[in-house]
């Protein structure tokens, strides 16, 4: 893809999860969680230490907290592949949709429908907004694991029961430990490449050396997944089924001057049309409602190729062309529209790349199209089948 240069930008990647028959939470944000009912942790007897004894939590310098990762830009102008088998500034293989660029895809029958029905009904103050909440963390070959306590939001066999990496010095999404205090999502997102694993847990709660958490989706980097991911009509920490990590982008993305990646973006439930979704989802909500000319769960939206960015900043401009390449993919329900991660683990801050939460504004929904991903699947036909993973 082409990119867009930032003065000084650093080339380093903070590589990088809520899931199947919903509620809603305080903030607005992505509260979908699966199905079944909840079950009882089989690793609950697993011996695991407190990653917040006798570190301070909201320190993200702490020299045993989460890093950021990079590697060099590979010579023939493409993103190498490293760890996991991933390509740079991707997670999973590079062939997963969202790390597939879609600028040759045909557009879906439906698109102008589609598109209609965003521009007259989706928009707001928080329209085409930026959230930087969601963070991503990194562990290593000495992060403690911990079993957690299943709470209600965890189902069974959406869910993973296993236990998980929790880097000392990291914190939830919106929290500055991680203790949920603010009762919102609380997503814990920890990727460990040394065992080639993303870890993506809804509704965590560390007090104390007590875990307590919701619906875990577990996913291997080098994982081999087909269409169906980790199972069809199954969630993982996202309503659509889809890994958040893979999602999101960075302050150091910015820095470095190219996404690569599709980016998550999310709307109100009323607005995400009722009980279907399309690939690369594997998962609707019964808290959708929206009518035949709303987007599914999992639609996949491309900035148009004629849509002029020049009057966007620079910053912006990276995240515009991104859009053009890979694409943007409903991921899950909310208000705020795209997904940003924090820069707690980056090498460089939203600051220093000068992307705030509104310079995406300038866009409408009419600057997009929707693409032919194939057909819907209503989620209320099938049921989710798959194995836990435990350990």
């Amino acid at each position: 893809m082409g990119c867009v240069a930032i003065a000084g930008g650093l080339i380093a990647i903070a590589c990088g999860g809520s899931s199947s028959k919903e509620t809603t939470n305080a903030d607005g944000g992505s509260a979908d969680s699966a199905t079944s009912s909840g079950a009882t942790n089989p690793m609950a007897d697993t011996a695991g230490s407190d990653p917040t004894a006798g570190t301070d939590p909201t320190d993200p310098t702490d020299p045993s907290g989460p890093t950021a990762t990079g590697t060099d830009p590979d010579s023939t102008g493409g993103p190498p592949v490293g760890a996991c088998g991933n390509a740079d500034g991707q997670l999973l293989l590079p062939s997963m949709p969202w790390n597939t660029p879609i600028t040759g895809a045909p557009v879906a029958a439906d698109s102008q429908a589609v598109i209609d029905y965003l521009q007259a009904n989706v928009g707001g103050d928080v329209r085409f907004q930026i959230d930087f909440s969601i963070t991503v963390l990194q562990a290593d070959a000495s992060t403690p694991t911990m079993p957690f306590t299943p709470t209600g939001d965890f189902y069974s066999p959406d869910c993973d029961p296993a236990p998980i990496p929790v880097p000392r010095g990291g914190h939830l999404e919106g929290e500055s430990g991680y203790a949920c205090e603010s009762d919102g999502d609380c997503h814990l997102i920890v990727v460990d490449q040394p065992n080639c694993r993303l870890y993506e847990q809804w509704r965590a709660n560390i007090t104390g050396g007590t875990f307590e958490g919701g619906c875990l989706a577990v996913w291997d980097l080098d994982g081999n997944y087909d269409q169906t991911l980790r199972g069809d009509y199954c969630t993982s920490a996202d309503a659509a089924g889809l890994p958040i990590a893979a999602l999101v982008f960075t302050a150091d993305e910015i820095a470095a001057g190219s996404i690569d990646h599709a980016i998550r973006f999310i709307i109100p439930n009323a607005d995400i049309r009722a009980d279907e979704y399309v690939r690369p989802g594997t998962h609707s909500t019964p808290t959708t409602s929206g009518p035949d000319d709303a987007p599914p769960y999992a639609a996949t939206l491309r900035l148009r190729a004629d849509v002029d960015t020049s009057g966007l900043n620079p910053a912006a401009q990276v995240v515009a062309e991104a859009m053009k390449t890979y694409g943007i993919i409903l991921a899950d329900a909310g208000n705020v529209t795209f997904t940003a991660a924090d820069d707690s683990t980056a090498s460089t801050t939203w600051d220093a790349v000068g992307l705030g939460p509104h310079d995406l504004k300038a866009l409408q929904w009419s600057d997009f199209e929707r693409i032919d991903t194939g057909p819907t699947i209503v989620w209320s036909d099938g049921d989710c089948q798959r194995t836990p993973i435990t350990k």
